[in-house]
């Protein structure tokens, strides 16, 4: 009698897995007769000139056209500086056993540090000089320091 029970058990199964599949099919009928169809179009989005998304394609009178040289990626293009002018001042202090000092420039009263590689003439303290500046590590250097 244990074996005829097993049997039961497979046909109920079998059963309840038809049952499934009927009702998945006529669920597939269901949704199949209440779409309202169309495919690829009505499912289509379009973005319109403000950035706003629409179903309705675009107007082709409203087409603006882009030269895409004028498209820039990354960084814009750097325009021709001005060469910076010299300026002038005086060695406030050097120490050349340590290759550094500092220039105090004559217009603005700033204080600028300058390094031995940054000089194309040896200076002293008291000495009038004309330098350019560049940003370095720790703020703006003198550089390209010679006697003035």
């Amino acid at each position: 009698m244990a074996g005829s029970s097993g049997t039961f058990n497979k046909r109920e199964k079998e059963k309840k897995r038809l049952q499934k599949h009927e009702e998945k099919k006529i669920r597939k009928e269901e949704r199949k007769a209440n779409s309202s169809g169309g495919g690829l179009d009505s499912m289509m989005a379009y973005v319109d000139e403000n950035g706003v998304i629409t179903n309705t394609p675009p107007d082709p009178t409203k087409r603006k056209v882009v030269d895409a040289e004028e498209i820039e990626l990354g960084i814009p293009r750097r325009e021709k500086e001005e060469e910076a002018p010299d300026r002038t001042g005086r060695v406030d202090f050097f120490d050349t056993s340590k290759g550094f000092g500092f220039i105090n420039e004559d217009s603005t009263r700033e204080r600028y540090f300058v390094h031995i590689s940054g000089m194309i003439d040896e200076v002293k303290e008291g000495d009038k000089v004309i330098f350019e500046i560049e940003r370095g590590p720790k703020g703006l250097n003198a550089v390209r320091v010679r006697k003035g």
